[in-house]
């Protein structure tokens, strides 16, 4: 992460290694990035609208007041015009309430997690084989690898119900300093095992509205289960949640997401 205050708005860069689709920004990463304004470990949920694919490796400037919200925006495009929005933030509400389980039917086990991760659809026909978070072409150390395969199938119309988890344990190079892992990191990880709840290989989809809570870092060496589940399909939208679970089944931390299915 970069993230520098020069003369005008302050700015973000968000580095080449930490793209979703090549060539543009993890848009869970990109988020988390632009929600640190915002928030913090135990603080508000805020909710990210991402408006294009984040460019990677050059500053976007934030603007707007953190008390309203914030505005992500490009001023690389169109010289001389107002920069081209990125992404808005606001803190916000997650669905059902500060109580509300982030995966229905309980929590989900390490082992059970675990074993799951064999049926990881994106192991073959993968359309964004290197993202950060979930591809499986990155290496150990270098992306998340968040493998998550089907633990609950779903019967709902467009595949509605279906859960799906895999494990993750932070490794040290996402030490925010303390022992624990950076936010940002979190943010990234609840981001793809949503989206694999639903057909990512037959109907390819991009993040674009995402709202995360975090109530407790997960700690660097530790294992979790990330969990995912595909709420409901709107035509091209998809709506999903997903949860951080220790291995007691304490949520950690979740999110809700929309996601937009690519024109095919």
């Amino acid at each position: 992460m970069n993230a520098t205050t020069g003369e005008g708005a302050p700015t973000i860069t968000v580095p080449a290694a930490y793209n979703g689709p090549d060539g543009s920004g993890n848009g869970g990463y990109t988020a988390g990035l632009l929600a640190a304004r915002l928030t913090a470990v135990g603080g508000p949920a805020v909710q990210v609208t991402l408006r294009t694919p984040p460019p990677l490796d050059h500053p976007l400037a934030v603007e707007g007041d953190p008390a309203v919200g914030l505005r992500l925006t490009d001023p690389a495009v169109g010289e001389g015009q107002a920069g081209h929005l990125v992404a808005e933030a606001a803190v916000a509400d997650l669905p059902g309430g500060p109580g509300a389980p982030g995966i229905p039917g309980g929590p989900i086990g390490l082992a059970e997690a675990a074993e799951a991760e064999s049926r990881y659809a994106g192991l073959s026909g993968h359309p964004f084989p290197r993202c950060y978070s979930c591809g499986p072409e990155r290496a150990e150390g270098d992306g998340l690898r968040l493998f998550a395969g089907s633990v609950r199938p779903g019967a709902g119309p467009g595949g509605a119900g279906n859960t799906v988890a895999c494990t993750w344990t932070p490794h040290p190079g996402l030490d925010d300093g303390t022992g624990a892992a950076e936010p940002v990191q979190v943010w990234a990880a609840l981001d793809c095992p949503g989206g694999w709840s639903s057909d990512v290989v037959g109907r390819p989809a991009v993040l674009g509205r995402f709202t995360v809570r975090i109530d407790e870092a997960p700690r660097i060496g530790s294992t979790y289960v990330v969990a995912g589940h595909l709420a409901s399909v709107d035509g091209r939208k998809i709506h999903t949640t997903s949860a951080l679970l220790d291995g007691t089944g304490r949520t950690l931390a979740r999110a809700a997401a929309t996601w937009i299915a690519l024109r095919g």
